[in-house]
């Protein structure tokens, strides 16, 4: 969006692509319907009609309240308490004016912001992060065009990256952001990244004690503010490899003030301790989501930012760090393929060649033998067919009868059975790893059937084996 409002459409080069995980932090599987739930206008509804004392007190906060009373303690002056007033009231007029989508999205913003408010999470430091998403939000929906989920935002007059979540509004996306500091990093893009990362720099927040970058809705049942070890990671790395580009040491600095977050627990902080070590977390307010391919690239971050900065604490951190990913990687490593997360569902196609290329920049970076071995069983697992075996050896006639098998990864697995050239089932379906099945309605005739089994894994490579099935007397009624 230009000066004028008026809308642009454009491909940023510097910025991950659609539909790259480097672009966006996806939503935690198992809490997509809690998170419906928790950001419903029915939920925070009840939420705010709540009798609890607790609810009371913070029915009792207000937008405007907490900035007099941040003003009263002088963590604001009477400039900036006048100046986001202004923020919050203009939205709250133009939102009167707004009906369908464009209200909605307006509205999930200033929810947010009140409910922030009566939570008392409308901090000093968070302020200008706030009330410039809802300045943004109310910019765009005054002259831009209806969004589709997961579509990205950027204005003229600046770096940030934006992103459309339905009842959301636009929010800044960290991650995508630092995505694109990154890009302009590689493309020497001085100007460009400078800008980028002052502008993140007014938009941290203090978070237990370290400098963060949040976000600020509703997400994966997660309520605002949260934070994820990942986004940071990637944060403290540009800031780092800009420190050295552009030659200003205040970048590095502004870096080591995020590392402490690393070693904060969650929900505050971004980490949890293990026996082991540390795990680094996908998203702050999810201990038990415990994501691969995003404990990794924590790892790169961390690694990165040590090199170049030589900070002990980040090297401890990525030590304890690192101790615990082998463990997680041992967890989540099928022999195949990977699986998402801890406990979790194979892999994706798109997270697979991920976390791939994240252990191959770890076993880069670090030159650590477990992980170089890693890097080549990974990379094996995206050209190596699947496995098949048959393990149903005979059916009797006559009866339904289902044939097993088993399958090494999650694959679009074909299933052939013929005799004399004539076909008697052929079927096939995408199913996980492991052992699955057909149902046959088996022929009359006893004797032995040719058997294909072919397997299409999510990269492309097909398996294939053959075999026979015998088929005895025909069942008794």
């Amino acid at each position: 969006m230009d000066e004028q409002g008026r809308v642009h459409e454009r491909i940023d080069r510097a910025l991950p692509p659609v539909g790259s995980p480097l672009a966006d932090l996806p939503a935690p599987r198992q809490f997509r319907a809690a998170a419906a739930r928790a950001a419903s206008p029915a939920a925070r509804a009840r939420l705010a009609r709540s009798s609890s004392p607790r609810a009371r007190r913070a029915a009792a906060r207000t937008v405007r309240g907490e900035l007099k009373k941040l003003e009263r303690g002088g963590e604001i002056t009477a400039a900036q308490q006048t100046e986001y007033r202004a923020i919050y009231d203009d939205a709250l007029r133009f939102r009167s004016r707004l009906t369908g989508s464009r209200g909605d999205a307006l509205q999930g913003v200033l929810n947010n912001t009140n409910f922030m408010a009566g939570r008392g999470d409308l901090t000093a430091s968070r302020l200008p992060a706030i009330f410039t998403t809802l300045r943004r939000n109310r910019d765009w929906w005054a002259t831009g065009r209806l969004l589709s989920y997961g579509e990205r935002v950027e204005f003229n007059d600046s770096e940030l990256v934006w992103q459309y979540y339905p009842g959301e509004g636009i929010q800044l996306q960290v991650l995508g952001t630092f995505g694109k500091g990154n890009g302009l990093w590689m493309a020497k893009d001085d100007r460009r990244l400078a800008n980028l990362l002052d502008e993140m720099t007014e938009l941290a927040s203090t978070r237990g004690g370290a400098l963060a970058w949040e976000y600020y809705f509703y997400f994966g049942g997660g309520r605002p503010p949260w934070a994820s070890a990942m986004a940071q990671a990637t944060g403290v790395q540009v800031f780092a490899r800009a420190s050295q580009l552009l030659k200003k040491p205040a970048y590095l600095k502004t870096a080591e003030k995020g590392i402490k977050l690393f070693g904060v627990d969650a929900t505050t902080g971004v980490s949890t301790k293990t026996s082991a070590g540390r795990r680094f977390l996908l998203y702050s307010f999810s201990p038990s989501q415990q994501v691969l391919n995003g404990f990794v690239q924590t790892l790169v971050g961390l690694n990165d930012y040590w090199e170049i900065s030589g900070d002990a604490r980040a090297r401890k951190l990525f030590q304890a760090g690192e101790r615990q990913a082998r463990l997680d990687l041992a967890a989540t490593d099928t022999g195949a393929w990977s699986l998402y997360q801890v406990g979790g569902s194979e892999a994706d196609l798109n997270y697979q060649t991920l976390v791939t290329d994240f252990i191959h920049n770890l076993c880069d970076r670090a030159e650590i033998a477990f992980w170089c071995r890693a890097d080549a069983r990974f990379r094996g697992y995206l050209k190596e067919a699947p496995e098949l075996e048959l393990l149903t050896e005979r059916v009797r006639g006559g009866s339904t009868s289902l044939v097993r098998f088993e399958v090494s990864k999650m694959s679009k697995v074909g299933l052939t059975i013929t005799r004399s050239g004539s076909t008697s089932l052929s079927t096939s379906v995408t199913v996980s790893r492991g052992p699955h099945g057909y149902a046959w309605k088996v022929p009359n005739s006893p004797g032995t059937y040719q058997l294909v089994l072919s397997g299409t894994d999510l990269a492309g490579n097909v398996g294939r084996t053959t075999a026979t099935i015998t088929v005895t007397g025909k069942a008794r009624v």
